[in-house]
């Protein structure tokens, strides 16, 4: 028996180091834990993004939001505090805007990896991303960077420079973004619990506990009632 969760999730999104931190703590906290199965699935805000931008994240916004610039830097405020929250520290100032399509297909050669050992570097690698590009000011889009990252994760050097632009991978990251659009999947983290239940956003804690409990709970053997009115019956004190 176990708890099958898929993550749709863009390393250049911060809520989804946010929803990363806040679904590990349910975890934790599940007793269960053992039995829940992750897998994280690639999705892109922004595939029009070149390889390396010039622009600050505050301008980057701005352009692509329509937004004032005062209203970015509030909004972009909150999600550092937000962040701070989960013991994140995100230094907006630094981060180097990207396209994230080269990481996602350095995450699919990870997976395959983690497929035939059971291994863990997907996770790792999914960390280490997501910290170097939210809390280190690296760029994500960087060969070299992405490489270096990979191999600290688990994942042979050569398997990552050949991911860089594996036509192979880039295929399975497009799978993922479009099952994505066929959930209806519009924004990210987005999390699927037992192909049944469908978790938008960064939640709160408590909100994926119970969610997993009743996954749980959903997968134990047990007899369901039918409503209707009492028959006869016999029991210890006597027959009706």
């Amino acid at each position: 028996m176990s708890i099958d969760i898929q993550i749709w999730s863009d390393i250049a999104c911060p809520w989804c180091f946010i929803g990363k931190r806040r679904f590990e703590r349910a975890l934790e906290e599940f007793p269960q834990r053992d039995q829940v199965k992750v897998t994280w699935r690639s999705f892109q805000l922004d595939p029009t993004l070149p390889e390396h931008s010039d622009r600050d994240e505050i301008a980057y916004l701005v352009e692509t939001k329509g937004m004032p610039r005062e209203a970015v830097e509030q909004m972009v405020e909150q999600v550092r505090l937000n962040a701070e929250g989960e013991g994140l520290h995100y230094d907006f100032p630094s981060l180097v805007v990207a396209n994230s399509r080269r990481a996602h297909r350095v995450l699919q050669a990870a997976k395959r990896a983690d497929a035939l050992d059971s291994g863990s570097r997907t996770d790792a690698l999914k960390e280490s991303l997501l910290s170097a590009h939210f809390e280190k000011g690296l760029d994500t889009g960087d060969r070299d960077v992405l490489v270096r990252l990979a191999t600290e994760a688990g994942l042979d050097e050569v398997a990552a420079r050949d991911a860089l632009d594996s036509e192979e991978l880039d295929r399975a990251v497009e799978d993922d973004i479009r099952t994505a659009a066929q959930l209806g999947v519009r924004g990210v983290p987005f999390f699927v619990v037992d192909e049944k239940y469908g978790v938008s956003g960064a939640q709160p804690t408590e909100l994926f506990l119970q969610v997993l409990n009743t996954a749980l709970a959903e997968q134990k053997p047990g007899l369901i009632t039918v409503d209707g009115e009492s028959g006869d019956a016999c029991g210890p004190e006597g027959c009706a």
